[in-house]
């Protein structure tokens, strides 16, 4: 009796791979029908947000002159920024890197905004220019600090 083991293997072979997928199909079928589906779905009730105070009210109440709100922006601004390095050329163009609010610094092109409303109008060798607007006049004016010898 002569037997071909090559081909008792192949077929062997075939059907395991063959009753896999079989196995493979109805595992995946089986779990994309016992998930839920994306079907309608309640929606969540709207929340009312409180509506934000206006500082400016806040500090009339309080009693602050117009004089010294006029003043603080300007001093929280600068606060707020570090100049730490400047690459500029002759046009007052290039760029600046600036640390905002004590983050770690970042550089900015000239008519980049630098934050809400603030954009970097210009760069010189040792100081970088914010404003409002590209042609607007400047908000704040940040310097290098001086080089120690």
């Amino acid at each position: 009796m002569v037997s071909n083991l090559q081909s008792r293997w192949t077929v062997a072979g075939a059907t395991f791979v063959l009753w896999a997928l079989v196995a493979a199909s109805a595992v995946y079928w089986g779990l994309k029908f016992t998930t839920p589906s994306g079907g309608p779905v309640a929606a969540a009730p709207a929340l009312r947000a409180a509506a934000p105070a206006d500082p400016a009210a806040i500090a009339r109440l309080l009693g602050a002159s117009p004089a010294a709100a006029a003043a603080a922006p300007v001093a929280s601004l600068s606060s707020r920024f570090a100049l730490l390095g400047v690459v500029a050329n002759r046009s007052h163009g290039g760029a600046a890197l600036i640390a905002v609010d004590g983050r770690p610094a970042k550089p900015f092109r000239v008519g980049a905004a630098i934050d809400e409303g603030l954009i970097l109008q210009s760069v010189e060798a040792r100081r970088a220019t914010i404003a409002a607007s590209q042609d607007g006049p400047p908000v704040l004016t940040l310097e290098l600090p001086a080089v120690r010898k």
